[in-house]
């Protein structure tokens, strides 16, 4: 018997012996459904003064809800805060609906105060942006303070907001500030310099430029309230070509050049949330992910940590890119309502304090969606039961031909090239990732999107024969290569795909691995059942190692997680190049020995082998509604009601 039958008849018969002896009949008992608005319009108060404990006064706007005689309500009312880099008058606007998220004056219409903050240096805020710098995370706890302190407040704050806005409820929640109860990042970063800005020893040449120039260009967005006196705005669009245009591209040319902002360390260290915010965060947090976000890494470990920590924390990971998730498009596919109306019941039970008592049996705290078989998975956890499945690589892949293999069996010696050929990776799935969904907004029908053969063929192809049953996995992958180079340094850019019965190739996740920067911390890497999923490297400018030309030096190359399946008949394919463009770019001190020759060596005396995190139980979402359903046409008093919530919980999670 397989095990999701198996899961079913004992998730059905519990629930048959439970209601054989638990509910008399009568009416339904309806699920939680969206409430109505209790105010028909908002109005906005622009540019208000948030002081900040150094004397810098950041600019705000705030949205209050007007009742029908189209007075501002003046009751006190909790408050949603929204801090971001990309100027709250763009946000406001319809062209900023997609960086912002979803439209807070659907809350404020529902008895919320909406307050969006410009970060210290961009937007309309003065002083000189420190791009989550020490003094900007003690803003972002100060902002909620105030918040919570003002006439209109009843001192309940939430927090919302994807990507920058998410990064910063994670800072403020951090310094657990007077006032906030729960938050709602969408897309935030864990590890800035592994997730997003060097992934793996490389620098990513795709999005940093992009969000730098965004950031610098919001900035130059005048006030819009008219209440700025002009010498004011005259000194902060001074401030901002002085110091912050200059300041980023220092920051840009300094890693490009080779600098200390190519490498880890404190100036990272210091802006990483993983490492500054997540450990002492304790309000409910509710994320949202995307498996083609730019933080891909970040966003789940951040939900690993807090879970671990007992933490009431969910998360929704979709088939998204980072302009997607943030603008919430598809997310009520995983059943759960819009983005709006998912916010609305967080908030609704953790800020405004309105009873909820199936919050937690309607919504798992892990929900993903799983590539390959395009179903929606509930989980009690994101790793949680997972097993290490490692498959070797075998013989000799010839770039344009392939041949190389991935078994469990016997390996055979092997010798595979990699040619440095610098279009690797444009035409792949990894383009559109990481100009954050960008491209797919100009070509949304790019036909390197869904199929990764032809970047293939730039490349060492590994690929298993058709599986004779479903490979199910979830989490981060380890793939360690035996390789060689001609100038002992090189990137190896993995990609992991499904092959299905037509021979499309869909790339699943990637990982990247500057050969020089391959010191491997065991200490800090993940493993399971003894075996290495996610490696952990220093990438400090002390750890860079040169191979000598043609030493052969294990490597492992971290993939980001994923939550996908190989089902039967399909294969399961791991490629390797030697560039990822448009995405990654070596430093100029390394880009000659960037262009080496590389080699791959497989076989007995050379080891290399991937390594995934297989997922074990868990109950898909039909299995779940069809239970939610069953029970919702049983009429149970109290306090069965309770029992059968719980139940309802338990199934949710049985097996995961």
């Amino acid at each position: 018997m397989s095990s999701r039958p198996a899961r079913l008849i004992i998730a059905l018969a519990l629930v048959a012996g439970f209601l054989s002896v638990a509910a008399p009949a009568s009416a339904e008992t309806p699920g939680w459904v969206p409430r109505a608005e209790d105010h028909p319009s908002t109005a906005t108060t622009a540019d208000v003064r948030v002081p900040m404990s150094d004397g810098v006064s950041l600019l705000a706007d705030v949205v209050r809800p007007v009742d029908a005689d189209g007075q501002v309500v003046t009751t006190p009312l909790p408050v949603i805060v929204t801090i971001t880099a990309y100027s709250k008058t763009v946000l406001g606007s319809p062209s900023g609906a997609t960086l912002g998220g979803a439209d807070p004056k659907k809350l404020v219409k529902r008895g919320y105060v909406q307050v969006t903050v410009d970060a210290r240096g961009t937007g309309s805020s003065p002083d000189v942006w420190q791009v989550f710098g020490e003094r900007e995370q003690l803003d972002a706890a100060e902002v909620v303070e105030w918040a919570a302190a003002q006439p209109w407040s009843n001192g309940s704050v939430g927090m919302s907001g994807p990507s920058y806005m998410g990064i910063s409820q994670l800072f403020a929640a951090g310094q657990q500030p007077e006032g906030l109860k729960a938050i709602f990042p969408q897309v935030p970063g864990g590890e800035v310099y592994r997730d997003i800005v060097a992934s793996g020893g490389q620098l990513n040449s795709a999005f940093m430029p992009l969000w730098l120039g965004l950031v610098n260009l919001t900035g130059l967005v005048p006030p819009s309230s008219g209440t700025v006196p002009p010498e004011e705005t005259f000194r902060t669009y001074v401030s901002r070509l002085s110091q912050g245009v200059p300041g980023s591209a220092e920051l840009l040319g300094g890693a490009i050049l080779g600098g200390e902002t190519a490498h880890d360390g404190p100036f990272y260290e210091e802006r990483s949330t993983l490492l500054q915010a997540v450990p002492t965060v304790e309000v409910p947090t509710f994320l949202v992910g995307g498996h083609y976000d730019v933080f891909q890494r970040g966003t789940p470990l951040i939900f690993q940590e807090l879970d671990q920590r007992g933490v009431d924390v969910k998360m929704v990971l979709g088939p998204w890119d980072h302009l997607e998730a943030s603008a919430g498009r598809g997310l009520e596919d995983a059943g759960y309502g819009t983005l709006g109306e998912l916010q609305l019941r967080w908030f609704d039970h953790h800020v405004k304090g309105l009873p909820d008592p199936t919050l937690d049996s309607d919504i798992p705290d892990f929900t993903y969606f799983e590539l390959g078989s395009q179903q929606w998975k509930q989980r009690d956890g994101y790793l949680t039961d997972q097993t290490a499945e490692v498959f070797r690589l075998s013989g000799t892949s010839t770039p344009l031909l392939g041949g190389g293999e991935l078994t469990q069996g016997p390996v055979a010696d092997g010798t595979s090239t990699l040619l440095p050929i610098p279009v690797a990776g444009l035409c792949s799935r990894s383009t559109r990732q990481w100009t954050a969904g960008v491209t797919g907004l100009l070509l949304p029908a790019n036909p390197c999107d869904t199929d990764n053969r032809l970047n293939d063929l730039t490349g060492a192809v590994f690929e298993t024969p058709p599986m004779t049953e479903d490979l199910p996995l979830l989490g981060p992958i380890n793939t360690r290569l035996h390789v060689s180079s001609t100038s002992g340094d090189g990137l190896l850019a993995v990609s992991v795909s499904r092959v299905d019965a037509g021979g499309r190739v869909e790339r699943l996740t990637g990982g990247w691995q500057v050969i020089s920067l391959g010191e491997l911390d065991e200490q800090r890497s993940v493993r399971i059942d003894g075996e290495i999923v996610q490696p952990w490297h220093p990438f400090t400018a002390e750890s860079r190692r040169t191979l000598e030309p043609g030493e052969i030096a294990p490597i492992d190359v971290e993939v980001f997680p994923t939550g996908a399946v190989i089902p039967a008949g399909d294969r399961l394919r791991v490629s390797v190049q030697s560039f990822d463009v448009p995405h990654l770019l070596s430093p100029l001190p390394q880009l000659l020995s960037s262009l080496a020759v590389t080699t791959i060596h497989t076989g007995v005396q050379h080891p290399s082998q991937v390594t995934l995190t297989r997922a074990g139980g868990g109950i898909d979402a039909a299995t779940v509604d069809a239970v939610r359903d069953t029970l919702a046409s049983v009429d149970a008093a109290p306090p069965r009601a309770d029992l059968l919530t719980s139940l309802l919980g338990a199934l949710t999670r049985f097996g995961g």
